[in-house]
């Protein structure tokens, strides 16, 4: 018996120094890979302790509020944040000069669904697409012709659309997972609604608001009229008055509907990207952009869209200084101007880096919302898409991967320029309750998640800086 326990005892002792030997030998493995792990886990820790970047939002919503183009608000955004990334200690802070378009809002929208047998008169929440014309004082008053696809409103023909108000009720998807795949499968009835309608005769048209979800805040958004095409007014209109209009319209296609529009265009008007920047230690020619917007519409305060995007990129350059991160290659930050109803800030920095001949190796943009960050997404067309997903064991810890595609659309015209353009993806089933609207405001957003997301950034620029593309 004591036999027995001995030799237990001895086989139970050599497998605990196995296990032993063997869980040194791990941590030895570790270590030697724990360079990296160790500076991304400081700069989450200074994210998630010291929340600069919801600080910075904080003021651009609540102190500056809605920034459209070419508004008094935009003028102070960039000043605001040339003066942020004065004070981190980077190496310089500079201007883009850049002409933007310059919408104006006017007075307050009406919408109303008139001679209904069912209901009479009853007003419905409606607002004016960016950049589309005005109705003039008097509004605008039209029978209604309901549709859901271009096909479907071609299909009638000019004698039943001519005259008429081109209702467009096509609805998000929302069996898709990923909510910007029903936002890409609805949202060219609101960019280009206004013109296929007019090639038919239509008077205006109405649009359902980008959204899933039923509820009675109208989502603006950029429209563009088609060249040698007769402009007409557009206007959105709320999911819960979308759904009223379509059922009355089932019974009744006598019904008018009736709105009232006072924006206009104005001439274009001087304004700037801000960039700030960090020199590379060692490749000081190779640069990195990460970058959100400064613009945004009026009706709420951009607080996701994209005032998010916007200090996260500034938080990043912060992150990397705080750190203590001397990065081998230049890391620029840039605040665009002019994505929402223009993308001429996006434009004009591609133009002025091809003009000086920069070599840009990768860009990052922040434009899906202040989220949880789920995964940084990476475009493939220069083949680099294999060895930034082996940097995917260091963000497992926080939740986030890295997956093929990704980018912006700032950083979408530098792709002409060989360079490889990621995106941050936060949790995206919020996103399109707030965006557009007026509900799009500092509260929407927490501390916590937006932080991680400026950490998420932060640490993916860290390893491009340190070990290229």
């Amino acid at each position: 018996m004591i036999k027995n326990y001995t030799t237990y005892f001895q086989v139970f002792g050599l497998s605990m120094l196995m296990f032993v030997l063997v869980g040194q030998t791990q941590v030895q493995a570790q270590k030697k890979l724990s360079k990296d792990e160790k500076v991304i886990r400081k700069i989450f820790d200074l994210s998630l302790t010291d929340q600069k970047a919801y600080e910075w939002l904080d003021y651009l919503c609540n102190k500056i509020g809605g920034r459209l183009s070419g508004s008094p608000q935009a003028a102070a955004a960039v000043e605001f944040t040339r003066q942020v990334m004065d004070t981190l200690g980077v190496d310089r802070v500079f201007l883009q000069e850049v002409m933007v378009p310059h919408w104006v809002r006017g007075d307050k929208e009406i919408g109303k669904i008139v001679e209904s047998k069912k209901i009479g008169s009853q007003e419905v929440r409606v607002c004016a697409l960016g950049n589309s014309i005005g109705t003039g004082p008097n509004g605008l008053a039209a029978k209604v012709i309901e549709v859901k696809t271009f096909e479907e409103l071609r299909s009638l023909g000019v004698d039943k659309v001519k005259g008429k108000i081109v209702f467009y009720n096509r609805p998000f998807d929302n069996t898709k997972i990923e909510t910007f795949r029903s936002y890409g499968g609805a949202v060219n009835q609101r960019s280009a609604g206004a013109s296929e309608a007019a090639k038919l005769g239509a008077v205006g048209v109405v649009v359902r608001s980008m959204t899933g979800r039923i509820d009675d805040n109208p989502h603006t958004g950029n429209m563009r009229y088609q060249l040698n095409v007769r402009k007409i007014p557009a206007v959105a209109i709320s999911t819960k008055g979308a759904e009223l209009l379509s059922r009355l319209l089932k019974n009744d296609d006598q019904l008018k509907f009736y709105f009232r529009t006072t924006c206009k265009k104005l001439k274009d008007k001087k304004s700037y990207n801000v960039v700030g920047e960090i020199k590379g230690s060692q490749y000081p020619d190779e640069i990195i952009v990460v970058g959100g917007y400064l613009d945004s519409w009026d009706t709420g305060d951009g607080a996701h869209d994209d005032g998010s995007g916007a200090v996260q990129s500034m938080d990043v350059l912060r992150l990397i200084k705080a750190a203590g991160i001397k990065p081998k290659r230049t890391i620029r930050a840039v605040m665009f101007m002019n994505e929402e109803n223009g993308l001429r800030g996006g434009r004009k920095y591609a133009e002025l880096a091809a003009q000086k001949k920069e070599k840009h190796i990768a860009a990052l943009e922040s434009d899906s919302g202040g989220f949880s960050p789920r995964s940084i997404g990476v475009n493939d067309d220069f083949g680099k898409f294999a060895k930034v997903k082996k940097w995917d064991k260091w963000f497992a810890p926080y939740g986030v991967k890295i997956i093929r595609g990704g980018g912006g659309a700032d950083i979408g015209p530098l792709r002409t320029q060989n360079v490889t353009i990621m995106g941050l993806r936060p949790d995206s089933q919020r996103y399109f309750d707030y965006h557009h609207t007026e509900i799009d405001t500092f509260d929407k957003v927490h501390p916590r998640e937006l932080q991680m997301g400026a950490a998420t950034m932060a640490s993916i620029i860290y390893l491009l800086s340190e070990y290229g593309l």
